[in-house]
């Protein structure tokens, strides 16, 4: 039996098993069967096979990299074209771009990699297509857009986000709040800090039994299922924001158009027309999360064309130095901060001070 079959096997199975109490441990035990069939499809078998095919993986460049993902045929390589000025073929039949096409926009002093990735087809987590590669690159995105065409959204949406599940991609989502640590003794150590209503120790250790981990501590600090639990196990998942973009809105009526602004993580836009771009640019901005340090030579005034970008969570002084050089830190003596992030302007701190959007920096070394 090939993985996809059994696969099969195993989804009729829980299509056909009922949901309570009773059944939640062996739908428990399914599903971390399937995630395990999965990561198995998803890594290759090692030795050195054949090449990969050319023009997949993109050297990362700019502050931050945002991948177009869609069906073929949504707009995603005229959106590009029209936001970075980068021609990626684009044609009026399916399957135009067939790599992945990189371009760089730069935005309030940030510059911002876009990469059109290549069309998805149903199945790419099973391996199909060049499925596998373009989700590969999706992993190591910032923030995903995932391109709709507005007369089809629905189907596509749920297809898309399917895909990405599949591959371990959670699209604005927080990792699961539980405390998971494999030991070499004492079993299976089960707490739970608040009522759970899917999750019990039983579900728990055959969950954990089918990975063959027999001792480790587990500790739920909310309310959990068994999906949750398989993604810690598995600890290869990724955390993206995403936006989901609504191409060809000039084919809808104004009403149709005011349905679609309520919708969360939504914005609509014509890429052939340009409309509502700066919106789009806007939101990719809010997601991305990312911070502008501004540089300033001692007795000259701050250098507001160029500053320093650091992604969100990593804004440390020390962060800022090894951004710039690794061997900067070693002369670090203190710096001046002027900015949100301190009290009074200018005031000295040390490597730890954690900076904030458009703080300007001066280094003193020793």
């Amino acid at each position: 039996v090939t993985v996809s079959q059994s696969q099969i096997w195993r989804l009729e199975l829980m299509a056909r098993t009922q949901k309570n109490k009773a059944t939640a441990h062996h739908l428990g035990l399914l599903k971390a069967r399937l995630a395990k069939l999965r990561r198995e499809l998803i890594t290759p078998k090692g030795g050195s096979g054949g090449g990969t095919g050319e023009g997949f993986d993109v050297a990362k460049t700019g502050d931050a990299r945002v991948g177009f993902i869609g069906f073929p045929s949504v707009g995603k390589s005229t959106l590009l074209s029209n936001l970075a000025g980068v021609y990626s073929e684009v044609a009026s039949y399916e399957f135009t771009t067939l790599t992945t096409v990189p371009g760089v926009i730069r935005y309030k002093g940030a510059k911002i990699q876009l990469l059109d990735l290549p069309g998805i087809i149903e199945g790419a987590k099973d391996g199909k297509g060049r499925g596998r590669q373009v989700i590969a690159v999706a992993r190591t995105c910032n923030l995903i857009l995932i391109v709709l065409d507005v007369l089809k959204p629905l189907v596509h949406k749920k297809l898309i986000e399917h895909e990405l599940e599949g591959f371990g991609i959670r699209l604005n989502k927080q990792p699961p709040n539980i405390g998971f640590k494999k030991k070499d003794k004492g079993g299976i150590n089960f707490t739970a800090t608040c009522a759970q209503s899917e999750l019990d120790a039983e579900t728990v250790k055959s969950i954990l039994s089918e990975y063959k981990i027999h001792n480790a501590d587990i500790t739920l600090r909310s309310d959990s299922t068994a999906d949750d639990l398989i993604d810690v196990v598995e600890g290869n998942r990724v955390y993206i924001p995403c936006i989901y973009v609504l191409n060809k809105i000039d084919q809808i009526s104004i009403e149709e158009l005011d349905i679609i602004y309520k919708v969360p993580h939504c914005v609509p836009i014509s890429a052939h027309h340009h409309w509502n771009f700066d919106d789009l640019l806007e939101r990719m901005w809010d997601y991305l999360q990312l911070v502008r340090i501004y540089t300033k030579p001692k007795g000259q005034l701050p250098d507001y064309t160029s500053p320093v970008v650091l992604p969100n969570g990593r804004t440390s002084v020390e962060d800022f130095c090894l951004k710039i050089h690794k061997n900067l830190i070693k002369e670090f003596k203190y710096a001046l901060v002027w900015g949100s992030s301190v009290k009074h302007n200018p005031q000295k701190v040390g490597k730890d001070h954690v900076l904030e959007d458009e703080d300007v920096i001066q280094l003193v070394k020793k």
